[in-house]
């Protein structure tokens, strides 16, 4: 059954369906629930913006983008958001998707914490990042109509302490790897939760480097 909410149309397909399962089988409710409305966030940005987009390429970077964050497919030494992107290459790759639709996927999931860049980058890396930090920070919350909001937060719904609860999620994915936050959010986010996190400093690695001048 086609599935349509405000206004925007969930991909039905195959792959689709199945992308659905895989994070509704991986992800708790809270990131489920999350993701799902980044890809919403992110296609009523595109529709807003007027952007040629694939709405099947933005759902599967929407559905991936903190697979990272999960025990399934977390590794031991790569930043998260590299971890869902590769979780979602080797998802794509099983459905023959072209090399360039699976690098903008990959793309928009690696670099979905990195403000400032994915903007200026194709649709759906651009589109990802729009709806992670509408869903996450509140950016542009109010160009979108509270009709919107109110119908996919009623399909999605944001826990009465999700703000709370989904930086509980971040410092999970990352208190075992710290290295992989350096100059990136997520130093903030273990700066707040982990006592014992010690800030990489650029400008002392800079300092301290062999280069003698």
């Amino acid at each position: 059954m086609t599935e349509i909410i405000a206004g925007i149309r969930v991909p039905d397909s195959a792959m689709a369906r199945a992308a659905t399962q895989l994070v509704r089988d991986t992800e708790d409710d809270l990131l489920y629930n999350h993701s799902r409305r980044v890809f919403f966030w992110g296609a009523l940005t595109g529709n807003r913006r007027k952007l040629k987009f694939d709405p099947e390429l933005l759902y599967i970077g929407a559905m991936f983008h903190d697979m990272g964050l999960t025990a399934a497919h977390a590794s031991p030494d790569l930043r998260f958001e590299v971890d869902g992107a590769n979780a979602a290459r080797d998802f794509l790759k099983g459905y023959g998707v072209p090399e360039r639709d699976i690098e903008d996927v990959w793309t928009s999931i690696a670099l979905h914490t990195t403000p400032g860049v994915p903007e200026h980058m194709r649709p759906t890396i651009a589109l990802v990042t729009a709806g992670v930090e509408m869903d996450v920070l509140g950016i542009a919350y109010d160009d979108f109509p509270h009709e919107h909001r109110d119908h996919v937060c009623a399909h999605h719904p944001r826990e009465a302490n999700f703000k709370e609860n989904i930086i509980d999620h971040f410092a999970a994915g990352t208190i075992k790897k710290p290295l992989t936050t350096f100059g990136n959010v997520k130093a903030d986010v273990l700066a707040l939760k982990d006592m014992n996190y010690t800030r990489m400093n650029f400008c002392s690695i800079i300092l301290g480097s062999k280069w003698p001048t």
